[in-house]
C-alpha cells in the first residue's frame, strides 16, 4: 500500500498540507506562475512537512530524518502518525548540516565543532564548510561519537554496509593545496560499543581531472548499490565556464567516469536509486546564471545523458526543487521546497512523490530541454 495513500498527519502539520486533484500543465506555459508550487500539487506529491530541509529516508520507509534549518536541530518524521521527535536537544552541539541513517539505524551527523556567530556571514560560511562526522547512537540517549575526520559538504552513506565516503577541500586541510578536493571512503567499526573508522583509504584526487576546478570543487554524493564500491560526485567547476557534471569513480581501481556533459547547464547528483541504474540530478540552466533555480531529473548511470523531468517547480517564480533521496525500494522520492537567494541547501518543508504514479503523468517528459 502506498505511503502516501497511508498519511495519516499529526495536526501540527496539517495547516501546511494542500492536497490537489489536477496537474497544471506547466510543462507548456513560458511563463512563470506567481504562487506557490505546493498550491497545484498533483496528485502523485504529498506535501508532508511545512518546514524543515534535507529529507533522509529510514531503511524501512517509515521515517524521514531532517534538519530543521541550516546547521539546525535534527529531527525524524513518521510518516503514518505526523509526529516529529527530536534526535540531538538532549546534548549540547553547534548545530547540524546532515543526518543520515546508517545500515544499522544509528545516525551519521555532521556539523561545525566550534560555536560561532550565525549573525555574522564569514563565520557563517566557515561553520558551514568546516564540518566533522559524528555518530549519534540510534538509542537516542547519549551524545554522539566523533569520528575525528573533517567532511565538506555531505557524506555518502551505504544502505547495506557500514560503509561511507567523504569528501575533504582544500578549505578544511589548506596543506592539499589551493582548490583541490580528494575523495575518502571507509568501514564503520565498532570497538566496545563505540564507533570508529577503518580501513580508510583514499578513492578520488581532483588533481585526475583534465581540468582545473577554479575556486570551486567537488561533493561526494552517493555509493553505487548493490556493491556500494563504485560514488558518485559532482564537480562544480562554476569559474571555468558553468560546466558542473555528475561523475562516477570506482574506489577499487581510481578510474572514473563523467555521466553528464552539459556546457550549458547546471547537473549536481543527488540521491541514488536502488537498482544501481539511475540517479535523481537537480538540473538546471546556468549559462546567464551560475547558480540557478533547479528541478530534480532521474539521470541514467550509463554515460547517454538521458534524464527524465520529475518536478517543474522552476514553473513558479522564485521557486525550486531540490535535495531529493529515493526510499529502499525505490518506489517513493522526497524533496525539498527551496527558494531563490537563499542559503545552499536550506529548505522550506519537504514532499513525498510516488514515482509508480508519477510515472503515469510524466512519461511525455523524457528530455530535460522540455
Amino acid at each position: 500500500m502506498s505511503v502516501i495513500k497511508t498519511l495519516n498527519l499529526h495536526p501540527w502539520i496539517l495547516f501546511s498540507i494542500l492536497l490537489a486533484t489536477t496537474c497544471t500543465a506547466v510543462g507548456q506555459d513560458s511563463e512563470k506562475i506567481t504562487a506557490s508550487p505546493v498550491d497545484n500539487l498533483p496528485p502523485y506529491i504529498k506535501l508532508v512537512s511545512g518546514f524543515g530541509e534535507r529529507p533522509e529516508w529510514s531503511h524501512d520507509g517509515r521515517f524521514l530524518l531532517f534538519l530543521d534549518k541550516p546547521m539546525g536541530e535534527v529531527f525524524e518524521l513518521e510518516l503514518a502518525t505526523g509526529i516529529i521527535r527530536p534526535k540531538t536537544r538532549h546534548f549540547d552541539h553547534y548545530g547540524f548540516t546532515r543526518a543520515m541513517y546508517l545500515a544499522n539505524g544509528d545516525i551519521l551527523l555532521s556539523g561545525p565543532d566550534e560555536p560561532f556567530d550565525p549573525t555574522d556571514e564569514e563565520e557563517r560560511y566557515r561553520a558551514r564548510n568546516i564540518t566533522w562526522l559524528y555518530v549519534l547512537d540510534k538509542g537516542g540517549e547519549t551524545a554522539p561519537v566523533p569520528l575525528n575526520t573533517m567532511c565538506a559538504e555531505g557524506p555518502a552513506v551505504s544502505r547495506n554496509k557500514m560503509r561511507i565516503a567523504w569528501t575533504i577541500r582544500d578549505r578544511q586541510n589548506p596543506g592539499l593545496g589551493k582548490n583541490r578536493a580528494k575523495l575518502y571512503m571507509a568501514e564503520i567499526v565498532y570497538e566496545m560499543g563505540k564507533p570508529k573508522l577503518s580501513d580508510t583509504r583514499e578513492i578520488f584526487d581532483s588533481k585526475q581531472l583534465p581540468f582545473r576546478l577554479g575556486d570551486s570543487s567537488l561533493e561526494t554524493q552517493s555509493l553505487v548499490p548493490p556493491e556500494d564500491v563504485k560514488v558518485t560526485f559532482t564537480a562544480y567547476t562554476i569559474n571555468e565556464g558553468n560546466n558542473t557534471d555528475v561523475y562516477i569513480v570506482d574506489s577499487e581501481t581510481g578510474e572514473y567516469e563523467r555521466i553528464t556533459n552539459s556546457p550549458c547547464c547546471y547537473d549536481e547528483a543527488e540521491g541514488i536509486f536502488p537498482d544501481g541504474l539511475h540517479t535523481l540530478v537537480e538540473h538546471g540552466n546556468s549559462e546567464e546564471k551560475a547558480w540557478p533555480l533547479l528541478d530534480l531529473y532521474k539521470l541514467k548511470l550509463d554515460g547517454s545523458g538521458e534524464m527524465q523531468r520529475l518536478t517543474f517547480f522552476t514553473k513558479y517564480k522564485g521557486y525550486k526543487a531540490n535535495q531529493g533521496v529515493i526510499s529502499d525500494d525505490g518506489k517513493y522520492m522526497s524533496f525539498q521546497i527551496g527558494k531563490d537567494n537563499t542559503e545552499p541547501g536550506e529548505g522550506f518543508g519537504f514532499l513525498i512523490m510516488d514515482l509508480e504514479e508519477a510515472a503515469k503523468h510524466l512519461e511525455g517528459f523524457k528530455s530535460y530541454d522540455e
